[in-house]
């Protein structure tokens, strides 16, 4: 390879970096690998306005659609919450993760190596659950702590939301987008997470009417929500146990099973002047409407989101297919803006900051290596082996599916280090063979053959230690498997560009150099910057004797 150095180097450069213009592109990014830990969670969202009754039921169906799709002996545990809790208990709702009584969340956990991978277990349960039940909506949802936490609130990897003061012209824009996310094939489960239509009762007073009749709104509005609600929000009365000395709430209220219809909402009884009643109908109108069940609000302006999830393609591909579509779209409306939410924006920020950081660490490298061989060739030639070990990190990922993520970047770091200690030993040995009086390609050659046994030990030993790890076996190994292929890959392409390409980049980089140390010490004798000390005369005492 020295022998024909004019033609090994450019090659070798032109082949490193052109797998890793190739390869890059091909590349699947996310933020940490995906990992089966035989677990899933399923929101359901039946018709809007479903009793929370009728919704339990649909969730015990549900639960048995998935033990006859995986066995029932293979689910290990499930949990169900159903319906948002009446707010006559003091329970914070956000932890309970509905929006009303026709939302349920269900938490299933398998058993281990039942129903065969988590993501294939997924879309086959798509498709029975919504041929059975086509009229409930199903959304699955990350049931880890990694993807619950990169997600930033998000119920979903994928998050589009449309905010402005106006939520009429929020609605109107966020169809359009809705209408332009359903073109992509890779995203599943897409929904509003809010109710829009939640089905209500309008009561509109006739202030004519009811002004001839001497009925006011008060008196109105103190029979509506003892049929509707409870008087105890309204009109709180407390009754004290003269034995006990206990006080209870006493509280008016119509039992719900009787307020079943419209017709029955117009008959309630609207009393006035203390002693007189009249049917609700003679004084209003009273007819179905619909309202939005749920206001989220983001920097105090509502907000409507869009959910998705991702099957079949990486987050990265996702994101840039979800940014064209958008991208097609008209302009949002004045005071509307639109936000990409979920994982895209942090994975993004993430790659940014890796890319960076890599570029860092391999100028941190450099100017340190400057600083101890004094040598800007001598750096360079050691930094040479960087593409190789970029184009095998990208080799070893494209070879075995893996995406950019954290652990692997976490891998293509290691492996520069390790790259660039084999380096330093061969570029060092190299240098004193040429300042002992060799010529630069002797020195090289000198440099690799003495050399060989240290690098290849160090770099077959990093390798045996990383495969159990890039194998992905046990639990959980899915997790670290990109780190132990980034390093595999990286260190073994290193090691081929160290023995055989970097004896060629030395060769050519230090072919005319002068045969002096390379410091820059002007008290190093070997140095070409010396300045001999003139002797210093002796004592007049010594002199003397």
């Amino acid at each position: 390879m020295v022998r024909v150095r004019w033609l090994a180097v450019p090659a070798f450069f032109g082949v490193s970096l052109g797998l890793v213009w190739l390869l890059g592109g091909r590349l699947g990014t996310e933020i940490f690998p995906t990992v089966d830990a035989g677990q899933f969670q399923l929101r359901l969202r039946a018709p809007t306005g479903t009793r929370i009754e009728r919704t339990e039921v649909i969730a015990k169906n549900v639960l048995d659609a998935i033990k006859a799709e995986v066995g029932a002996d293979n689910v290990e545990i499930s949990l169900a919450f159903v319906g948002v809790q009446p707010p006559n208990f003091p329970i914070n709702t956000i932890y309970l993760w509905t929006g009303g009584p026709e939302e349920a969340v269900l938490q299933v956990q398998l058993k281990h190596g039942a129903g065969g991978p988590v993501e294939k277990l997924k879309e086959r349960l798509r498709d029975k659950l919504a041929a059975a039940m086509p009229e409930v909506r199903f959304s699955f949802e990350p049931s880890d702590i990694v993807s619950r936490v990169m997600s930033f609130g998000s119920a979903t990897p994928v998050e589009v939301a449309v905010s402005g003061p106006a939520l009429a012209a929020n609605r109107d824009y966020a169809a359009k987008v809705r209408e332009a996310l359903a073109g992509i094939s890779s995203l599943r489960d897409l929904q509003y997470q809010q109710a829009l239509d939640y089905p209500t009762i309008e009561v509109n007073v006739n202030r004519e009417r009811a002004g001839i009749l001497g009925v006011t709104t008060a008196d109105v509005a103190r029979s509506v929500i003892a049929a509707t609600s409870s008087s105890r929000y309204s009109s709180p009365v407390y009754w004290a146990d003269a034995t006990s000395g206990i006080a209870y709430q006493v509280q008016v209220e119509i039992p719900q099973a009787r307020m079943n219809s419209v017709e029955e909402m117009r008959n309630v009884p609207v009393a006035f002047n203390s002693r007189d009643s009249m049917l609700l109908r003679n004084v209003a109108n009273v007819g179905k409407n619909t309202a939005v069940g749920e206001y989220d609000r983001y920097n105090m302006q509502r907000v409507i989101s869009l959910s998705a999830n991702v099957a079949g393609e990486d987050l990265g591909t996702v994101a840039r297919r979800i940014g064209e579509a958008l991208g097609k779209l008209d302009a949002p409306p004045p005071k509307v803006t639109l936000t990409v939410r979920g994982q895209l924006a942090p994975m993004q920020q993430m790659l940014d900051g890796l890319r960076s950081g890599l570029l860092l660490a391999v100028i941190v490298i450099f100017l340190l290596l400057t600083a101890n061989f004094q040598s800007v060739k001598l750096s360079l030639c050691v930094i040479s082996t960087v593409p190789a070990v970029i184009a095998g990190v990208a080799l070893a990922l494209w070879v075995t599916r893996t995406t950019l993520n954290v652990q692997s970047f976490m891998g293509a770091i290691m492996a520069i280090g390790v790259a660039v200690a084999n380096a330093i030993l061969l570029v060092t040995f190299a240098e004193r063979s040429r300042m002992a009086g060799a010529s630069a390609a002797e020195a090289a050659i000198e440099g690799a053959r003495s050399r060989l046994r240290p690098i290849l030990m160090t770099s077959f030993a990093m390798i045996a230690g990383m495969i159990p790890m890039a194998s992905g076996l046990g639990e959980g190994g899915e997790q670290t498997a990109p780190l132990g292929r980034a390093v595999v890959g990286g260190l073994a392409a290193a090691t081929l560009a160290t023995l055989f390409a970097l004896p060629s980049v030395f060769a050519i980089v230090q072919a005319r150099a002068a045969r002096h140390s390379a410091s820059l010490d002007p008290r190093d004798p070997a140095s070409n910057r010396y300045v001999p000390t003139p002797p210093q005369p002796l004592p007049p005492d010594i002199e003397h004797a």
